[in-house]
C-alpha cells in the first residue's frame, strides 16, 4: 500500500484536471453513448502509457544517473505550474460543462475521437510517462506505484462515465469547476512539495 496508494493519488491528480478527454468523456456518459468503449479506450490507454514510463525511466535511469533529479525537479515545477492554472481557472471560470445532447453517432466516431483526445495530446506524455516515470523511481516497489496510477485511471475514467447522469446538475454549475479546479491545485502543490522533500 505504500506505492500502491501514491501511484492512485498522483494519477487521480494528474487525471482530474478539467480538458477535453474529460469533457467527452463526461458528455458521452451524458447521452450514454458508447459509454462502456468510450471508459475503456481511455484507462487502457493510460495503461499502456502509466506502464512504459514506468518500466522505461529505471533503464533510462540506470544509464544515466543524471535523468533522476533533473526529471524530479522538472516534476515539481510542473506539479507547481499545474496548481497555479487550476486555482487560477478556480477563481475564473464563469460557466459549467455544456455537454451536447444530441444524437449517440456512431461506435466507431466515439473510439476514434477518444484516442485522438488521449494520444495526440502532448501533456498525456508528460503526465504518464515523463512525471509518473520520474516519481515512480524514487519508490520502492516502482511496479505497484504503476499499478496504483493505472487503477486511478480506470476508477475514474468509469465514475466519470457512467456517474454523468447524476454529476449534470452539479457541473452545469461554475462553482462545482472552481471547487474541482481549486482542489487539484492544492493536492498538485502537497505533491510537489512531497517531490521536492524526497529528492
Amino acid at each position: 500500500m505504500s506505492s500502491i496508494l501514491p501511484g492512485f493519488l498522483l494519477g487521480l491528480s494528474l487525471i482530474l484536471a478539467i480538458g477535453a478527454q474529460n469533457a467527452f468523456v463526461l458528455r458521452q456518459g451524458l447521452r450514454r453513448a458508447h459509454v462502456l468503449a468510450v471508459v475503456l479506450t481511455c484507462a487502457l490507454s493510460d495503461a499502456v502509457l502509466i506502464a512504459a514510463g514506468v518500466a522505461g525511466f529505471g533503464w533510462a535511469v540506470e544509464a544515466a544517473p543524471w535523468i533522476q533529479p533533473a526529471f524530479t525537479w522538472g516534476g515539481v515545477a510542473f506539479l507547481l505550474a499545474y496548481g497555479a492554472l487550476s486555482i487560477r481557472r478556480a477563481w475564473t471560470v464563469d460557466d459549467g460543462l455544456l455537454a451536447a445532447a444530441d444524437g449517440a453517432g456512431s461506435l466507431r466516431g466515439a473510439v476514434t475521437t477518444c484516442l485522438a483526445l488521449t494520444w495526440l495530446n502532448p501533456h498525456v506524455y508528460l503526465d504518464t510517462v515523463v512525471l509518473l516515470g520520474s516519481v515512480a523511481t524514487t519508490v520502492q516497489r516502482p511496479a505497484l506505484f504503476g499499478l496504483g496510477a493505472v487503477t486511478a485511471s480506470f476508477v475514474f475514467f468509469f465514475a466519470l462515465g457512467y456517474g454523468a447522469r447524476l454529476l449534470a446538475p452539479l457541473f452545469a454549475r461554475p462553482m462545482a469547476w472552481r471547487v474541482l479546479d481549486g482542489g487539484v491545485g492544492v493536492v498538485m502543490w502537497a505533491l510537489a512539495l512531497k517531490l521536492a522533500v524526497s529528492a
